[in-house]
């Protein structure tokens, strides 16, 4: 059965860092690319990161760059997003999703900008605030 559960939200100060984690059961990692979706209210989804099986590509947002980086480790069946210098408009629900790598088009980039996804999860709430 297939599961992906997000942890690691949470309430933080401007400029300060949390990482997430995605750990998931039922798919073999080696067949998917990962990215973290995030939706705000009142505001578009948006791809924030997406990284290319066995991490051979990855793909940043320009309103993250620089400051978060995805990395996945298939051995724990798990992947990250490390957030540093978190912004008040950082603040959102935060989703983890799997695309099959055999999906046209392929690649970090596309899943991000196509906000393509075959799995997801119940997502994980980041909160920016002082």
């Amino acid at each position: 059965q297939l599961h992906i559960v997000e942890s690691g939200g949470g309430l933080v100060q401007p400029g300060g860092s949390l990482r997430l984690s995605c750990v998931t059961s039922g798919l073999d990692l080696d067949d998917y690319d990962y990215g973290w979706f995030r939706q705000a209210p009142g505001k578009a989804r948006e791809g924030v990161s997406c990284i290319g099986s066995r991490g051979t590509s990855q793909y940043y947002a320009d309103s993250v760059k620089g400051r978060f980086t995805i990395s996945r480790d298939d051995a724990r069946n798990t992947v990250y997003l490390q957030m540093d210098h978190l912004e008040p408009e950082d603040a959102a629900v935060y989703y983890c999703h799997a695309r099959s790598r055999f999906t046209a088009l392929a690649g970090a980039r596309n899943m991000c900008v196509r906000l393509q996804s075959n799995y997801w999860g119940q997502g994980t709430q980041v909160t920016v605030s002082s």
